[in-house]
């Protein structure tokens, strides 16, 4: 659809409670942007939804449009943080939620009901008001929505599991615009797809999630070494988080230093080496935990301490500001052997920008103590996931950088185990597969046919509804 000719929004607009804003209108180019900068595209319409209703209303109006023949795309928006940038449309509507971010805390039942457009961010500081949280990401301006259907990794994931782990019902607009629940007991099935299957299934408009105990205080921090001495220490990581308790999670990244206080001049600028932590749990007991750490090397700038859960929340966001340009390569590992080691070791000394930093995550714990096949989600057997992050200013040097992560990538590709859905970029249907693995594909694809046959929603890691027989 061309961009330059403007769609009929009249019968939208009819009790339509929030803003209809198109090309031309003073909102619009502030409204097309999202997260990753390098992602450049002019929708049709943008929807602000005020309420469900207007979410209700949305997708019956891009539906008969899909339905007509004009192909309408459809996005859905709520933190605009996906990685491909699937929240944003060239020509069709995009669905905005981020009116929608009204947070219901129930301390006595240990519930949260969180609309789907609140940042993770909000949803940490309901939450900790009455000393608990959700297990949810690591960059509080990250959407609610799309981080939770496809997983939801963060550092509380080892202790009480991922963010679909405490996902006990969701709100949800379907592909004909009708409003239903999807719990363990109303539509079940569609409860399960939820779990990991991302947007594929209709547009959720509020979560119910269990709460835990946090805080307000965490062990966390992270500590730096040299990025010479990456193999080394990833050697003594793997042996030392063989027998860590569920209450550590901890990712290692490699990343130029920035100049926070207690890092030494001469690092700062240089590539480094840093193993993230979070121990959510009995602080002295951390402490003996952390203690081999601490003493390996040691290292160059140790700044894991005491500190407020939302602090440590918080701590990645200057890391990762939105207008950067992102790209990304992804894929799981059982173990961190020799060869991954040494691989990784190589290949994080290439590192040509400043901003470029990649986490390696640490698994286990509560995760593999789900059944594989409880949710949608997969991977939950693994014991590392790689987030192989490429990014610059801008265009300048962009495609140099994203070549070091394919390169990277490419070069451990014997040891792939799978990929995290939500760290996929738009790869084709094939690498959906490989998130999902044939017989998880084979239900999702059974449920989608269920929920929207049409497709309407397919600008995410799609899982097409075509019919058995049809070849891929």
């Amino acid at each position: 659809m061309d961009t330059s000719t403007q769609v009929d929004v009249r019968e939208l607009r009819r009790g339509f409670r929030g803003r209809l804003v198109r090309p031309g209108d003073p909102e619009y180019e502030e409204g097309r942007r999202i997260w990753n900068g390098s992602i450049d595209r002019r929708p049709a319409l943008i929807a602000y939804c005020a309420d469900p209703a207007d979410v209700a209303a949305a997708v019956r109006w891009a539906a008969a449009r899909h339905a007509g023949g004009d192909g309408l795309p459809v996005a859905v928006r709520s933190g605009g943080h996906s990685f491909s940038g699937q929240s944003l449309c060239e020509g069709g509507i995009v669905i905005d939620l981020s009116g929608l971010r009204r947070i219901t805390v129930d301390e006595q039942a240990g519930t949260v009901r969180a609309q789907a457009g609140a940042l993770l961010g909000e949803l940490d500081a309901a939450t900790q008001r009455v000393g608990m949280a959700v297990p949810s990401g690591i960059v509080t301006h990250t959407g609610l929505a799309g981080l939770t259907l496809g997983g939801g990794i963060g550092w509380l994931m080892r202790k009480y599991g991922l963010t679909v782990d405490q996902l006990l019902g969701a709100e949800l607009v379907t592909a004909g615009g009708e409003r239903v629940r999807a719990d363990a007991r109303e539509n079940p099935e569609l409860y399960w797809g939820l779990r990991g299957g991302g947007g594929n299934f209709g547009v959720v408009t509020e979560f119910e999630y269990r709460m835990h105990p946090v805080g307000p205080a965490v062990l966390a921090g992270p500590l730096f070494w040299p990025v010479a001495d990456s193999a080394r220490l990833l050697r003594f990581y793997r042996e030392w988080i063989e027998e860590a308790p569920d209450e550590l999670t901890t990712a290692v990244v490699h990343r130029t230093a920035p100049p926070l206080p207690g890092v030494p001049a001469e690092l700062v600028g240089r590539l480094a080496v840093v193993v993230m932590c979070c121990w959510a749990g009995d602080p002295e007991r951390g402490e003996k935990v952390l203690g081999p750490l601490r003493r390996f090397g040691p290292p160059a700038a140790d700044l894991c301490r005491p500190k407020p859960y939302l602090e440590h929340q918080a701590s990645l966001d200057p890391s990762f500001p939105a207008g950067r340009w992102y790209y990304f390569k992804s894929c799981d590992v059982a173990r961190l052997s020799d060869e991954v080691i040494e691989v990784t070791a190589e290949h994080a000394a290439r590192i040509a920008s400043p901003l470029t930093s990649f986490p390696i995550f640490q698994l286990g714990g509560a995760i593999a103590r789900v059944g594989e096949d409880e949710t949608a989600f997969s991977g939950r057997g693994a014991g590392h996931t790689f987030n192989i992050n490429a990014t610059c200013a801008g265009s300048e040097g962009f495609e140099e950088e994203r070549a070091w992560s394919r390169g990277l990538w490419r070069a451990l590709a014997p040891h792939h185990t799978g990929v995290y859905v939500n760290f996929l970029m738009e790869e084709g249907e094939q690498r959906v597969r490989q998130a999902y693995g044939e017989a998880k594909y084979r239900r999702l694809r059974e449920l989608k046919r269920a929920w929207d046959p049409g497709n309407l929603f397919r600008l995410n890691q799609n899982i097409r509804p075509d019919p058995p027989d049809t070849p891929d």
